[in-house]
């Protein structure tokens, strides 16, 4: 019989090898039911013809699990390689004649930067007045995106960056959830006819499998080698975005790769929630419901206000603005057949914004705190 802390004996049978295997076996036992509630979320939900259903089924579904008590969750790795996909997808969304319309968003970027600070404050000021959340965590969750970042930022600046995490998860799930349903009213959106979203099959020419698969790959790398923000979903939007500016590509990820990121994408917002007590949850919903109000009711002023100067209906700047996350107000976009270019390069300006100036500001203003 070998020894285990015999020098000749199997590294797989150390104590420590065990216990690295059965870690392994539950993260991709957590993964495996994770991933199989938000598809059946998903697949409900489209037979349903609800909005935007791969992701909103994935989503409730996974959350409705993740306060329930399941030990689910989804390993970041997936999601990167779903998000990069996305970001394929996006940056397909900008052909050669949107050059043209660049120079139109000039004001509706403007106004976006004011529209942050506004949010910002209104926000600050409930978390702060109403939830009694201490100044320095109330300051960061009440930035309109910017999840990660501000989760990093403020532990370092002393907040309390788990109800950071949760306060940003729950704005995202809420403004997820509500705006498709206000496009069907108010936007004129009827949901998709099929199973599937829009899109292609999986017969492409080879050519266009290996550019998809290089801005997948490469995209990410150097947008981590350059410290950029959201470096999968950016690197590879970035970088497919300059292969359909100049004609290289004309396709996009087919419908059911699509669809496999939306659920991922949703799946790992719901399991953000897992291991909180119900109790917890059920109060920082409410509190992120109340701030999800005031930051839509203020993308809606905006949109109403901006919209006889840029031309564009109130409701597609609201979806520009709605601090939904890049990732998830793009699907959104897609989902609900709006300029998915306008929306994403819009949120991509918007993280700029929180990411480069709400560390910055927050140092300024610290003394006031």
């Amino acid at each position: 019989m070998n020894d285990p802390k015999a020098p000749g004996a199997p590294e797989s049978d150390s104590p420590g090898a065990k216990a690295e295997d059965g870690k392994k076996q539950r993260v991709l036992r957590r993964a495996l039911i994770a991933i199989a509630i938000g598809t059946a979320g998903g697949f409900l939900f489209a037979w349903l013809k609800l909005p935007l259903p791969w992701m909103m089924g994935a989503m409730i579904a996974t959350t409705i699990c993740s306060i329930a008590g399941l030990d689910i969750g989804l390993p970041q790795p997936v999601r990167v390689v779903m998000i990069a996909i996305l970001g394929v997808m996006l940056g397909s969304a900008f052909k050669p004649e949107l050059l043209d319309h660049l120079g139109k968003w000039g004001v509706s970027v403007t106004g976006l930067f004011f529209y942050g600070i506004v949010a910002l404050v209104l926000v600050l000021l409930f978390l702060r007045k109403v939830a009694k959340y201490d100044p320095v965590t109330a300051y960061f969750s009440s930035s309109p995106g910017g999840l990660n970042e501000m989760v990093i930022v403020g532990k370092a600046m002393g907040g309390d960056d788990r109800i950071i995490a949760l306060t940003h998860a729950s704005r995202i799930l809420i403004v997820v959830m509500i705006i498709p349903f206000l496009f069907r009213i108010f936007g004129g959106y009827h949901p998709q006819t099929g199973m599937l979203p829009p899109g292609n099959g999986f017969d492409l020419p080879a050519h266009e499998w290996a550019l998809m698969a290089g801005c997948a790959i490469v995209g990410p790398i150097i947008a981590k080698r350059l410290k950029l923000p959201a470096a999968p979903l950016l690197g590879a939007m970035v970088l497919s975005l300059i292969v359909h500016l100049t004609g290289w590509s004309e396709n996009a990820p087919p419908s059911m790769l699509i669809a496999a990121a939306q659920v991922i994408i949703g799946t790992g917002v719901g399991c953000r929630f897992a291991g909180t007590k119900v109790g917890e949850v059920i109060k920082i919903i409410g509190t992120s419901a109340g701030a999800s109000i005031i930051l839509l009711s203020t993308a809606v002023a905006a949109g109403f206000l901006l919209q006889d100067l840029t031309g564009i209906p109130w409701y597609v700047l609201v979806l520009a603005y709605a601090p939904g996350g890049l990732a998830e107000m793009s699907m959104v976009a897609l989902g609900i057949g709006q300029d998915v270019a306008f929306v994403a390069t819009h949120h991509l300006f918007r993280i700029a914004f929180i990411v480069l100036l709400a560390p910055l500001a927050f140092r300024a203003i610290r003394r006031w705190f």
